[in-house]
C-alpha cells in the first residue's frame, strides 16, 4: 500500500476548497483516506492572501514513513518552508534541447546571476569620464 498526500476537493462550484490528506494511493480523491493532514482556500480572504493550515508534526511523520507527495502538495510544503523546491527546468520547443538556467521556483522566472557584477563595471567608466574632463 502507498500512502500518498494529496488534496481531496471540497466547496461548491466556483469556490473549491481543498483538504490535504494522507490516502492509499489506489482510493479515489474524494474517497477514503487515513487522516487528514490540513487544509488549503485558493481563494483570497479579505487580506489577499491565500489560507492554509497544516499540521507539520504529521506531514513530518507520513513523510518519514515513506509516504510521497503529489505534485500541489509538494508546492504547498514548499512554500511553507517544510520541503525544498521541487527541481524545475524550463524546456525549450517540443523535442528540443533542454534550457538549463536556474528557475525561480516562486515566480517562474530565469534567475540571473550576471546581472550582479554590473555595478562593479559602471566605476571604471566614471573614472575615464572623470580623466576626460580634466585635461
Amino acid at each position: 500500500m502507498v500512502v500518498r498526500l494529496r488534496l481531496s476537493r471540497l466547496g461548491c462550484k466556483n469556490r473549491p476548497f481543498f483538504r490535504v490528506m494522507a490516502a492509499d494511493s489506489r482510493s479515489p480523491r474524494d474517497g477514503k483516506h487515513i487522516e487528514v493532514l490540513g487544509y488549503f482556500n485558493p481563494l483570497p480572504g479579505q487580506d489577499g492572501g491565500k489560507r492554509m493550515g497544516l499540521k507539520f508534526d504529521r506531514i513530518k511523520y507520513w513523510l518519514s514513513v515513506g509516504a510521497q507527495a503529489s505534485d500541489p502538495v509538494q508546492r504547498l510544503l514548499f512554500r511553507s518552508g517544510l520541503l525544498p523546491p521541487p527541481p524545475m527546468v524550463a524546456m525549450g520547443r517540443k523535442g528540443g534541447e533542454r534550457d538549463t538556467r536556474p528557475v525561480d521556483p516562486m515566480t517562474g522566472r530565469y534567475v540571473d546571476a550576471e546581472k550582479t557584477p554590473a555595478i562593479s563595471e559602471n566605476k571604471p567608466k566614471e573614472e575615464d569620464n572623470a580623466e576626460d574632463k580634466s585635461p
